[in-house]
């Protein structure tokens, strides 16, 4: 199958944006949990530890400041960070399509032909990726829509991520040892990079 040059063959001079890109997911998919307690959450330090004069130590007024063990946090993690970046749509669509170039210049990139079909049975997807030698990697799968049936097919296979072809990411190509392509899948993959989406 002939693949649009302008989606599976740039060339990609340097790799600024495909890391950006990368770095963007990666920033989008982390969450902010962890949260630490100030002074005013720890328990106890109700009590002044001792007189403010007269004892020639340094003044406290509660054993729970930060510079005391089992003291509060002074600057910690609230939950609420941000750790979001943004990217430009076209930067983003742009990013993708060096990306697939990059694996299809390293000849990751396999379309299958209209007789693959996956029935919804794993030991049929299994076999496929055997006769393709991609048992043992890490295949990114591209379906124009995720049917019951392909579902099915790769769910239980642990090295196999199914994606729809309009939700493909730097991320996911770049670490993939192989993107394995329908026929359909990479018509609705070209036509969303290059804008003529329906």
């Amino acid at each position: 199958m002939a693949l649009d040059k302008d989606v599976f063959g740039l060339k990609v001079e340097n790799y600024e944006l495909v890391k950006l890109a990368y770095d963007t997911y990666l920033a989008n998919s982390r969450s902010s949990h962890a949260k630490t307690m100030t002074r005013s959450e720890v328990s106890g330090g109700g009590k002044k530890p001792w007189k403010q004069k007269g004892t020639g130590r340094a003044r406290f007024g509660s054993t729970r400041n930060p510079i005391w063990r089992h003291g509060g946090v002074a600057f910690g993690r609230t939950g609420n960070e941000n750790f979001t970046k943004k990217i430009a749509k076209s930067s983003k669509l742009l990013a993708v399509r060096q990306a697939l170039s990059l694996k299809n210049a390293d000849k990751a990139v396999i379309v299958l032909d209209k007789d693959a079909k996956l029935d919804g049975k794993t030991k049929t997807a299994a076999k496929l990726l055997k006769d393709l030698k991609l048992e043992d990697k890490n295949v990114l799968a591209v379906a124009k829509e995720k049917t019951p049936e392909v579902l099915r097919s790769t769910n239980n296979l642990p090295n196999v991520k199914l994606v729809k072809a309009t939700y493909l990411n730097v991320f996911d190509i770049m670490n993939a040892d192989a993107i394995v392509f329908s026929e359909d899948s990479v018509k609705a993959t070209e036509e969303w990079l290059m804008g003529k989406e329906k």
